[in-house]
């Protein structure tokens, strides 16, 4: 199942205020980026970051979920109308994600 485009604009919608926040649409679902970082996605219309320390921290008990078969865990985002948390949530990410590598 495909994400849908109403749940993909408002997350976007909520990270607008985010300076560095970019999207890619893959397969019908979305990879979001935090200065050139994959910092999580949205998948089945569920909003998924990658499991960082910060991550873990800001949200104890997020439950972990697979964005796909086959995949790495990653935590399920539930508080997502909370702009303010989202925007920490995304700059804690990003920070603690080594540099994307070059491409040659």
């Amino acid at each position: 199942m495909a994400s849908s485009k109403g749940y993909f604009e408002y997350i976007s919608e909520q990270l607008s205020g985010l300076d560095g926040v970019t999207y890619r649409a893959m397969m019908g679902e979305y990879i979001i980026y935090c200065n050139g970082k994959i910092v999580g996605g949205i998948y089945d219309d569920r909003f998924l970051v990658k499991p960082t320390e910060s991550a873990k921290r800001m949200m104890p008990g997020a439950p972990f979920e697979s964005p796909y078969e086959g995949a790495k865990e990653m935590l399920l985002v539930d508080n997502v109308d909370d702009r303010e948390f989202l925007a920490e949530l995304i700059e804690a990410i990003a920070a603690e994600l080594p540099a994307p590598k070059k491409k040659k």
